[in-house]
């Protein structure tokens, strides 16, 4: 009886966890499409540059890849912000297939950037803690597992407070629900769409290292963890937190136990049938409006 309870719970705890990392890593691309409909599609190289600069800061200076995040966060905000400001500006208003095509042509050039500076070989952000395990149990968690659900909880938690709490946070969400209202009332949407970009690209160097602590990545590691992160967030709904927090668990748990029951090739599959389902049965998601 207890072989069999540690056998579904091993993957439903691991599921749950995982989840954590998914949610951090689909939390930028949803808050970009939630204020400015806009997919990044460059979401997932921007997330892996935040696990190739943890990478040099551990390589080259010794220090702790979480530590990074001290540098990392500055950084990628002001990479968010630069790409917003003088590329998607410009063509923003002109057409939604313009900013897609800036984003892909970005996404290119952080791959091969990535290739010449790293090489084509796997990386990975291997400390102490990333190896250990905590047992619960018959249960083997691996500690990085639970640290990606405390971090998802925490990014979740401030970027909801920022949001509802400061002026920048609510002008955001003025120039989510109505451009035009949010101008007349005298809001600049170009910097808050800077800004709002900028913030996604900041949440992505968290989501970076966590993801470079957990698996292994390369240069094009950015396209699967992009699929995974607009898995979470069509599951979840566009623009939710709450919704991609959700998406986040559930992808998980369909990874963990469709490895688990069915097999390793097939737990991406199963993420995709339930994808088609919930967009057959509710397009808008989970906790779309």
């Amino acid at each position: 009886m207890n072989e069999i309870f540690s056998d579904i719970a091993t993957p439903v705890i691991s599921g749950i966890l995982l989840g954590g990392l998914y949610t951090v890593i689909a939390l930028g691309l949803s808050l970009v499409f939630g204020v400015m409909k806009l997919i990044n599609v460059a979401h997932g190289d921007l997330v892996i540059f935040g696990s190739y600069f943890a990478y040099s800061i551990m390589t080259y200076l010794g220090f702790n890849p979480v530590l990074s995040l001290v540098a990392g966060i500055p950084l990628l905000f002001a990479v968010g912000f630069a790409i917003q400001k003088y590329f998607m500006a410009r063509v923003f208003k002109r057409s939604m297939e313009a900013p897609l095509l800036i984003a892909f042509g970005i996404s290119l050039v952080f791959e091969n950037l990535y290739q010449i500076l790293f090489t084509p070989m796997s990386r990975g952000l291997t400390t102490s803690y990333s190896l250990e395990s905590f047992i619960l149990g018959d249960i083997y968690i691996p500690v990085v597992y639970l640290l990606n659900l405390i971090v998802a909880l925490i990014v979740m938690i401030a970027l909801s407070l920022f949001l509802k709490k400061t002026f920048i946070g609510q002008a955001i969400i003025a120039s989510s629900q109505d451009i035009r209202a949010a101008q007349l009332m005298g809001i600049n949407t170009a910097r808050i769409f800077c800004l709002t970009f900028g913030i996604s690209a900041a949440i992505s160097a968290v989501a970076g290292v966590f993801l470079g602590l957990t698996f292994p990545f390369t240069p094009v590691s950015g396209i699967p963890f992009l699929i995974i992160a607009f898995g979470v967030v069509i599951l979840g709904g566009l623009g939710s937190i709450i919704g991609t927090f959700v998406g986040g668990i559930i992808l998980g748990l369909a990874q963990t136990l469709g490895a688990q029951y069915i097999s390793a090739s097939a737990q991406m599959l199963i993420l995709y049938v339930i994808v088609l389902v919930i967009l057959a049965v509710r397009p808008q998601g989970l906790f779309g409006r």
